[in-house]
């Protein structure tokens, strides 16, 4: 059996790995208990693979072909495709964006827009320099928000995996983000009718 995943089938074998195994049993039972090198019996097997007819070698065929329908038998009712990993459901939602990234889609503009031309690295390295220079409370904001959209995310996955699939086009993590964005705007309206009451 495979070391990772106990209930995956055994491999399909080559012809030639059907030779090697029926010359280890003739080995074992012409010489019993006697220790065999494994490089001088590699080589040994070698040779004699090659020096034989095509008809001789036909009966080692034959068995990987059985061999070979037994395992994509076993495979199709195991489940995983080849490579073990599962298709990924393309309205399951995404992770919400860190801080450091919402500070990024900021000042990302702002960067470009001051120096025509610079490269994506230099505006990457001008990014992380100006995140590691901010203070914890200037970091806040953007933390904050990331952690109100990972929560909203995860409302989200709750409540399609409470519906048994995702639907809709938009994510949840992006839809989170979105009414976080209403919020902090329709915050900033009444901030704003605030102090236009208090200066009249």
């Amino acid at each position: 059996m495979a070391k990772g995943d106990p209930k995956k089938p055994k491999g399909k074998m080559s012809a030639y790995a059907f030779f090697v195994q029926t010359c280890r049993e003739e080995h074992r039972k012409k010489n019993p208990g006697v220790p065999v090198s494994f490089a001088e019996f590699s080589k040994k097997c070698s040779g004699r693979w090659k020096t034989m007819s095509g008809k001789e070698k036909s009966k080692f065929d034959e068995m990987a072909k059985a061999d070979k329908v037994r395992y994509d038998r076993e495979m199709k009712d195991y489940g995983p495709a080849k490579g073990g990993k599962k298709k990924k459901d393309p309205n399951a939602p995404k992770r919400p964006p860190p801080g450091f990234f919402l500070f990024c889609s900021e000042f990302l503009t702002k960067i470009k827009s001051t120096n025509p031309g610079i490269s994506v690295e230099d505006v990457a390295k001008r990014l992380g320099e100006m995140w590691n220079n901010f203070s914890d409370s200037e970091k806040q904001p953007y933390v904050t928000k990331a952690t109100k959209l990972r929560e909203k995310a995860e409302e989200g996955v709750a409540d399609c995996k409470s519906k048994g699939k995702f639907d809709g086009a938009k994510s949840p993590a992006k839809v989170a983000q979105q009414k976080v964005e209403e919020k902090e705007e329709e915050e900033e309206e009444e901030e704003e009718e605030e102090k236009e009451e208090e200066d009249e």
